[in-house]
Order: C-alpha cells, then structure tokens, then sequence
C-alpha cells in the first residue's frame, strides 16, 4: 500500500475535528442546524490553516443525507461520494491554473443544471485571487444572484487582492494562524496514533517552525520520522533534521554583533549556509530573537507574549539588561528592511553577509538615528574600556562630546509641548524632512519610504503613494497624527499635511521622489 503523507492521512473530515479556528466551526455548524445556509463563502487566512478543509466538509455537511448537530454523517452515500471525490455535486477549481475568462464561464454554464444528487452543487475555488479581472467580471453576476441550489466558496492566502465587489457578496471567514500549544497537542495525539516516540520538546519546536499551519507542522514530523524510522525522537534529532539552531545559537550571533567581532560572526553564518538553511528563515528566526529579547526588557508588561522555557526567558531577560532597547530597535529596522530585500536578490547570502556587517558598524548607515548614535557611544566606551586595560591602542574613530550632544537633542525631540501658532514655510520643511523622518517610529518611516513628498497648494504639503503601496497609505493615514506631532516638535510650527494615492504613474511629476526640493 503506498505511503500517505500525514498532513493527508489525518485531514479532518467533520468540523470538531478542525483545530484553531472555533469560531469559524461554531459559526458554519450553526448555519447548518438552523437552515441558514449562504449562497458565497469567503474563506481567508495564512497557508495550512484549514482553509480548503473546512470547504470540504461544509461541502458534506450541506448535502449530507443525515446530519448530526450540525456535522456531516459522514456514512451516507452523499458524504461517501464527497470523500472520494466522485460526487459530480462538488466541483473544485484550483484559480491558479484555471483562471481565465473562460474557465469562469464554464462554471456559469455548470450552474444551470441542478444536482442530481444531494441538495446543491458546491462550487470551491481555490487560490481565487489569481482569477484574472476579466474572469472576477465573469463571476460577478453569477455570485450576486445564484440559483437556489448553488453554493460558492472562494479560498485566498490574499485577500487583499479580492475586488470590493466580490467581497461585499460574500460571508467572510478569517482563519487564524493556529497556536504553538495547539499545533504541540496535536501533533502529539497524531505521533501516539503512529506508534512514534518523540519527545514534547521536540515537537514544540516543530509547532514553532510552521509559523502557526498546522499543514506545514505535519510535513516537518513526517520529515523527522523518515530520517528516524523505528527510533525515538529527540530535541537534537529535530535540530539536526531541520537545519536549525535554538535560541542558544542567535544569542552567541548577537554577542558577536555587540562586539564587533566580524570574523566570529561571519563563521557562525557559514556553519548556517552550510546546514542548508533558507536565508530568509535565518533573519526571520533572528528577528524573532530580537523581538523576544526587546519583549523580555519591558518586565511584566511583555512577559504575556513570549512562548519560552524558564531558562530561556531567564537568558533573555539577564541579555536584555546588557542592552540598550534603541539598539536593539536599530538591530531589528536593519534585519527587517534585509528580509524585505532578500525578496528580490539573486545574491542572498552575499547580501545577509553585508547587513550584518553593518550591525556591527553603526558609522555605516547613511540616515543615523537614535539607535545609532548610541550603538556608536556604546561601542567607543568598550574600546575605551579596553584601551584602560591595555587590550588595544586603536585610536577612537568618533568624538564622545559630539554624540552625547547629538543624543541628548533627538531624545527631546518628541517631548516638548509648548509651541506658538507659526506656520512653517516648504523650503524649511523640505530642508528638514531627513531629519522628520530619522526621528519617527521604524514603521511609519518605512512607510514613508514609497512615498513622494511635493509641494502642495497654499503652503501645504502633499504626501504621495501609488495604487501599489496602499498598505502603506493607510498606516500613514492612521498615524498621521504622530506624524504632525513630530514636525510640529522639530520645526516648533505647523504645517499642513495632505495624503494622496494616485493610480497612473504619469498622472503626477515623481521626478523629486527621494530627493532634496529646492525652493526658489
């Protein structure tokens, strides 16, 4: 008998066996028990999260002959049919290799004919956002007003993507990324099933891996069990199978950092591309690092969000205290403008090999803000530590009184509350918007980044992004107030401020974009 995959040998067939997502089974189960069932579904979520699943079983449940509070029977000929995919009631439509216009149209005409069996003809596509905008149209009309008998279920990772049009004819759903504790229960029943020896800790460390899909956690066991066959499992077996390191290994990078120590540094990133591991999982698992660090520094505040051991939390916190929470704020604006880079490079472990160097040089970045200069200081008082214990004679590359002052005057910036009503001019804007954007929050500066920033209408300022940053659109329109704030503390003035999205890139002059205006 051919071996199947665990994440397929053990896909749930009734909504109380789906894990993670109670309030979308509770929501559906009711619908079915009272007849209240919707013509179009959405649903939307992260990868392995029970998506097409629950499609499934919503599916059954519909047409199932006998329903028990809600769940499909899962015996009669309706289910059975279903589970083998030989019901011609259910038809599955992966979008992103059938997305044309005329697939569209071959569901319009399957629509027309009512089920021969069961109650209705269920319509799952899968990946819909990769429906062209010509097949979107097609389905538009046939979504708004189906047959009684007809029932849509659209399924996207993206959902972002989805027209308003289509969205506002649908139920939506949002599937959660499911919890390490859940994931570790889980897949602890299903290895008890198998006969497999694992230990918890072990598979806690697969559940942290899937980043919350249950689908990709049952790949990572499956994977540890072949290379273990017969044998039980270990925390380093897991370690060894996976290719990565705990959190052990990214507190020992993190001293190199702070330590300027290049060469250590970069042996420890070759031990990694060694192993086999993706770069972008390498700066994401330190990021996580450093986000649990910075956590780990708040006391009690944030000590309800970290998922650590004891002593692991106990290392985080005795590290936190060694450390300056605006470098580590530094540290994490580099990693994760690296991780949006790494997208789009052929030369990835080049680049991550140039980004970390430049964790370790703070005079490298080009726009310095508070993290920097104090990462500066702290590493000028090491060398003056060791020059007074005789370990070196290097001279010192920056001038301590210089960058206490230059501390000193960015941490006032942002405090000071008394201001006078004086407006402020564009060519004093524009020569301080560097500095404005050196001294807001990483996200918003990140933000600020796609956009283009012209001269407005009576003194205003217009603040630009295309139809392809609306994300950042919005998260600059709901901190627009922080935004004033810090020009109005910088620049003791007001200014006003006009938000603007445009969709073709000849509609405005861009040529400024990033650049110094010049007023004359």
């Amino acid at each position: 008998m051919p071996y199947t995959a665990m994440y397929r040998k053990f896909r749930p067939r009734t909504f109380s066996e789906i894990q993670g997502q109670d309030h979308i089974v509770t929501a559906l189960r009711n619908q079915i028990r009272s007849d209240r069932i919707g013509h179009a579904y959405l649903f939307c979520g992260t990868r392995g999260t029970g998506k097409t699943t629950a499609a499934k079983i919503l599916a059954k449940a519909v047409n199932c002959e006998h329903p028990i509070n809600g769940e499909p029977c899962g015996k009669c000929q309706s289910c059975m049919g279903i589970q083998k995919g030989v019901l011609t009631n259910v038809v599955e439509i992966d979008a992103a290799s059938n997305n044309g216009v005329d697939n569209i149209r071959d569901i319009k005409e399957q629509v027309k004919y009512s089920p021969q069996e069961g109650k209705y003809r269920v319509f799952i596509i899968d990946e819909v956002h990769m429906l062209s905008v010509g097949a979107f149209n097609a389905l538009l009309k046939t979504l708004e007003e189906p047959p009684s008998y007809v029932i849509f279920i659209l399924a996207t990772t993206e959902v972002h993507k989805i027209p308003t049009t289509i969205l506002s004819r649908c139920q939506r759903y949002d599937f959660h990324r499911i919890t390490v504790a859940v994931i570790t229960r889980q897949l602890k029943n299903l290895s008890e099933q198998e006969g497999i020896e694992i230990e918890e800790k072990a598979l806690r460390y697969i559940a942290k891996l899937a980043d919350g899909s249950m689908r990709d956690a049952l790949s990572l066991l499956d994977q540890c069990i072949a290379f273990y066959l017969g044998k039980s499992i270990t925390y380093e077996n897991v370690l060894d199978v996976l290719g990565r390191e705990d959190i052990i290994f990214y507190d020992k990078l993190l001293d190199d950092i702070l330590h300027c120590d290049v060469e250590s540094m970069m042996q420890k990133i070759e031990d990694a591309g060694n192993q086999g591991i993706e770069w972008s999982r390498f700066v994401t698992e330190f990021l996580q690092y450093m986000r649990n660090l910075l956590l780990a520094g708040t006391n009690d505040l944030g000590m309800d969000a970290l998922d650590l051991s004891k002593e692991n939390l106990d290392m985080l916190q005795q590290r936190a205290k060694q450390l300056d929470e605006a470098i580590l704020i530094r540290y994490i604006r580099i990693c994760s403008d690296l991780l949006n880079k790494l997208r789009f490079s052929s030369s990835r472990r080049i680049l991550v090999e140039v980004e970390f160097i430049k964790l370790c040089k703070p005079a490298m970045d080009i726009e310095p803000d508070i993290g920097t200069i104090k990462d500066q200081m702290r590493q000028m008082q090491d060398e003056i530590t060791q020059l007074k214990q005789g370990i070196m004679t290097k001279t010192i590359p920056v001038e301590s009184t210089r960058l206490q002052n230059n501390i000193h005057s960015q941490e006032k910036t942002g405090t000071v509350e008394e201001h006078n009503d004086r407006k402020i001019g564009l060519e004093e804007f524009f020569k301080a918007w560097y500095q404005i954007k050196r001294t807001l929050p990483v996200q918003i500066r990140s933000c600020l980044n796609h956009a283009s920033v012209l001269p407005g209408e009576e003194g205003s300022v217009r603040i630009l992004f295309s139809e392809n940053d609306l994300v950042e659109y919005h998260y600059v329109e709901r901190n627009l107030e922080e935004l004033e704030k810090t020009i109005k503390n910088l620049l003791h003035g007001d200014i006003r401020i006009q938000l603007e999205s445009y969709q073709e890139k000849n509609e405005y002059d861009l040529s400024s974009i990033h650049m110094d205006v010049t007023i004359i």
